[in-house]
């Protein structure tokens, strides 16, 4: 079977507590709302993850709740602390030991940002995609046989939006 990658920049978090530290933010409700939003759209398109890496933040955990709420399932769920500001590198490392068919990475900028741009054989039009806000996501068919094998450059975007896309 093929392999898919689905990649997400966790949703829009809040900033209300100064005090707070950047690790335990949680959303704001306009990031609630888009990540339920990206689930229904990865339901109504069939991009289900059989397997989900999340960083171990507040605010990408919580992304994947009200994702998964949204697209009425659940995955097998794994937080990985490695994801919390990874590189594209590190995000790579991380995928590599992946073992989902269809698997949903939830990491950060600039890192997620990076490794949408290297990880795509060519880049979707879209304007939002070199900036990749947040809940942008990408969706790829993967060039590899096996999660080990993968490599950067070769794999063809079969999706890409952004919640502002889904608004209308």
């Amino acid at each position: 079977m093929s392999l898919r990658l689905i990649l997400m920049r966790h949703a829009k978090s809040s900033w209300d507590d100064p005090l707070s530290d950047d690790f335990d933010r949680v959303l704001n409700a306009r990031g609630q709302s888009n990540a339920a939003l990206m689930g229904i759209w990865l339901r109504d398109k069939g991009y289900l993850p059989d397997q989900v890496l999340v960083s171990a933040a507040a605010r990408t955990r919580e992304t994947y709740e009200w994702l998964s709420n949204g697209m009425g399932l659940c995955a097998d769920l794994v937080v990985k602390n490695t994801l919390y500001l990874a590189s594209d590198m590190r995000i790579m490392s991380q995928l590599k030991q992946a073992e989902g068919n269809t698997v949903l990475v939830i990491a950060h900028n600039p890192g997620v940002g990076e490794f949408a741009a290297r990880f795509a054989n060519r880049a979707p039009l879209h304007k939002d995609f070199v900036r990749y806000p947040t809940c942008a996501t990408t969706v790829f068919d993967v060039a590899a046989p096996t999660w080990s094998e993968i490599a950067f450059g070769v794999n063809p975007v079969v999706d890409f939006v952004v919640p502002r896309d889904l608004d209308a």
